[in-house]
């Protein structure tokens, strides 16, 4: 069983509005939209910028410098010019508290 390690609280979470956090060294982007929570690496996979600065819109996160898509619950890609996914990770909400596990879903 993997770890799950305290992210952020869920009333910090704003719809649609991506928050940056570091676990374990791993910059990690916790974004509540359409009733859930999802958590997936900040870095974006084409450009190696933060992907929490951008937008988010039907369940997936856009890289604000280049245009690039992720799908919130699979880390793809939707468009170029990223052709690699980015990794996302389990959520588990205990009250108001978001835990996120760094071992990657699959």
């Amino acid at each position: 069983m993997s770890a799950f390690l305290r992210a952020c609280a869920l009333s910090e979470l704003e719809e649609d509005t991506p928050k940056r956090v570091e676990l374990d060294g791993t910059p990690v982007s916790v974004v509540k939209t359409e009733g859930e929570v999802f958590a997936i690496n900040d870095i974006c996979s084409h450009a190696n910028v933060s992907l929490s600065e951008g937008e988010v819109e039907d369940c997936q996160i856009e890289c604000w410098l280049h245009g690039s898509a992720f799908d919130l619950r699979t880390g793809k890609p939707s468009g170029l010019p990223a052709t690699r996914p980015v990794p996302v990770y389990p959520v588990k909400i205990e009250g108001d508290d978001v835990f996120v596990s760094l071992t990657q879903e699959s």
